[in-house]
């Protein structure tokens, strides 16, 4: 058994196009790997910050993303058992030459903790759907609004400009 702390720079594309780790920032691993009959298993924290807009207003989101993780990297003689027993391919993790790649599991457990809906505040209120306004700088913003049943008398009243000169005679 051993443990392991590191500090290592983000791989690109960890994340979703709303939110996600940016390329080259931070990511800090405590990882404890044992050595088990079946290979290597890995398990431990991984932490970073992922950068993202919120879905409602488009302000920037920062959120702190802790995951846990725990993952299974299998000697090749027993990774090749799974291969041939039916085992999906995607969910065997390798040891090649001595080496395990901790990339794609970092990846699929960052990216899966991630908010599918990024919000900058439980209760954001969101843009205006009519003009775009940022609805939480103004609570009180609002849009005249006609009763739907009156739209055509509206329609007939701006076709309808009667000159200045006719209401005098």
């Amino acid at each position: 058994m051993r443990e392991e702390s590191r500090t290592l720079a983000a791989p690109p594309e960890m994340g979703t196009v709303v939110i996600s780790v940016p390329e080259d920032t931070e990511i800090q691993l405590d990882l404890r790997l044992e050595s088990v009959l079946e290979g290597v298993l890995v398990t431990g924290t991984v932490e970073a910050e992922a950068h993202g807009l919120c879905v409602r207003c488009l302000d920037e989101v920062v959120d702190d993303v802790h995951v846990y993780l725990t993952e299974l990297f299998s000697y090749p003689e027993r990774a090749k058992a799974a291969r041939e027993a039916g085992d999906d391919d995607d969910d065997i993790h390798e040891i090649e030459d001595d080496r395990i790649d901790l990339e794609p599991v970092i990846r699929d457990s960052v990216v899966t903790a991630l908010p599918f809906q990024p919000l900058c505040q439980d209760d954001c209120p969101g843009l205006c759907s009519e003009c775009g306004a940022h609805l939480a700088d103004d609570p009180n913003h609002q849009h005249e609004t006609l009763d739907p049943r009156w739209s055509a008398l509206q329609g007939m009243l701006a076709d309808a400009s009667v000159p200045d000169e006719t209401k005098e005679s």
